[in-house]
């Protein structure tokens, strides 16, 4: 392509962009630092929607919100009309893993772990619309903490549990990060573990209880319950990563707050349901692999690898990567359907999780109609293949997929989760909250997928510079093929 092309064709993309992005009324541009935003369908977050709604933005935070007309334009605001797009609350995310993936490679390695990368993760997180998210056990040294301590430009705010604690090898899958919990076997290790974590201030005490397929040892009950106690004794709140049916039981019967992941050994029954919901459980399930079948294609990838975010945000040799393994998995199911087994372009089990994956959905499903409190987790960046901030989208499809409805599943992921997270500047557009939107192309109670249809990002009432970001991430691709 000559040079001359290639600038009309970058001119033609960049009015396309400006012509469906939302429009400022240069007539009351800013002068005192208020702005009105009018004529979207907002949808607050507490499971209400307001046809046509006004809301004002001073100050990094939300100050009116109302009917269109009955929220009136300050005199010297600026105003942006949002006529035919939705408004959600920003998003946040009650599960991952920051620091040690290569976001260009897809590798995880310790020698990744730096301020530089973890602010690129958030920042990733911000792009997809994400507000806040919280790192699950995996964080080496003070960096995590200090970041904390920081409201970053164009980035999520981070919260931390630090280390978590684990049996050894019992804790992260991936070997970069195997060795970064406390490694516990004993009583006496479990309460020195959350001793020396608790004048970080960690957001939770984090214990993982999984003998990941038989192929570890887990922590038994007189050591996490211990770890428990102990965290209550230093007014630090407990959570869990949870595989069996009967941990979970005595997790609960522990003290724990909230699980990472849903049991996924067996179908929850009656006890549990009614422990979890005696003491107020929250759960954030990771539904990960799960997606409608409807969503994968004949084919063999599912509808969302076609995205425009897939391509903004994610190196080609990734995508790449990652349609080849459609490929495969597909060739895999036709060879199965020719034997008698599964075939296709349904669900399967194989990979990651197995048969697990069956019962995430099943008892999702059965505990949300019981009305056990579920928030949305995406485990991003736990391996090279969960990209940041599209898996978080991806896990609305697949709450939907398990039985919410488009309407539960934004609480749940807005609402419920900062609540979950005691962020209670977030998760609604509502008059004291902070600024933290998303300005959507389409409507997601209508298809939830439609949370993907990203216009703007706006946090703490800044519009976060998508464009510099998605410059910033494709210059790196360029480099990394020279």
């Amino acid at each position: 392509m000559s040079s001359r092309l290639r600038l009309f064709t970058a001119a033609l993309g960049a009015g396309l962009l400006a012509s469906c992005s939302p429009q400022v009324d240069s007539q009351t541009g800013p002068t005192n630092g208020v702005t009105l935003f009018d004529g979207a369908r907002l949808i607050v977050g507490d499971g209400s929607a307001i046809d046509n709604s006004a809301f004002i933005v001073e100050n990094g935070k939300f100050t009116s919100v109302g009917k269109n007309g009955d929220v009136q334009l300050p005199a010297g605001a600026a105003r942006v009309d949002l006529a035919g797009k939705t408004v959600m609350p920003a998003i946040v995310d009650a599960h991952g893993h920051l620091g040690f993936l290569d976001a260009v490679t897809g590798t995880l390695s310790k020698a990744n772990f730096t301020r530089e990368n973890y602010i690129d993760h958030l920042q990733r997180y911000a792009y997809h619309g994400v507000a806040a998210t919280i790192s699950t056990g995996t964080d080496i040294g003070d960096l995590a903490y200090q970041l904390r301590e920081e409201v970053i430009p164009d980035a999520a705010l981070v919260r931390t549990v630090g280390r978590g604690l684990a049996w050894p090898g019992s804790g992260p899958t991936d070997p970069s990060r195997n060795d970064v919990p406390y490694s516990v076997t004993s009583v006496a290790e479990a309460r020195k573990a959350v001793q020396d974590l608790a004048p970080h201030k960690p957001d939770f005490v984090k214990i993982w209880v999984d003998d990941r397929n038989g192929k570890q040892k887990k922590l038994t009950p007189e050591i996490y319950t211990a770890a428990a106690d102990e965290a209550h004794k230093q007014n630090l709140p407990a959570i869990a990563h949870v595989f069996d049916l009967e941990d979970a039981k005595g997790l609960i019967r522990a003290g724990v707050e909230g699980f990472l992941h849903s049991v996924r050994d067996q179908e929850v029954d009656d006890e549990y349901i009614r422990l979890a919901k005696e003491h107020d459980i929250w759960i954030a399930p990771n539904l990960g692999g799960i997606n409608r079948p409807s969503l994968v294609r004949a084919n063999g990838t599912p509808e969302w690898f076609d995205d425009p975010l897939v391509r903004e945000t994610i190196a080609p040799d990734l995508i790449r990567q990652r349609a080849q393994r459609y490929q495969d998995s597909k060739a895999e199911r036709d060879r199965q359907g020719r034997q008698g087994g599964p075939a296709g372009g349904g669900q399967t089990n194989t990979g990651p999780g197995g048969g697990a994956r069956v019962f995430d959905a099943i008892n999702t499903r059965k505990l949300h109609a019981a009305g056990v409190r579920e928030v949305l987790g995406s485990d991003t960046a736990g391996d090279g293949n969960r990209w940041i901030g599209m898996m978080t989208l991806l896990e609305f499809d697949n709450m939907a997929a398990a039985g919410f409805t488009p309407m539960e599943t934004i609480v749940a992921a807005t609402r419920d989760s900062a609540k979950v997270l005691k962020l209670d500047q977030l998760g609604m557009v509502s008059t004291g909250k902070s600024a933290d939107f998303i300005v959507l192309d389409a409507n997601p109670l209508d298809n939830i997928s439609n949370v993907r249809k990203i216009s703007k990002v706006y946090l703490r009432g800044h519009e976060v510079d998508r464009a510099g970001l998605r410059a910033k991430w494709q210059a790196r691709w360029s480099k990394s093929t020279q």
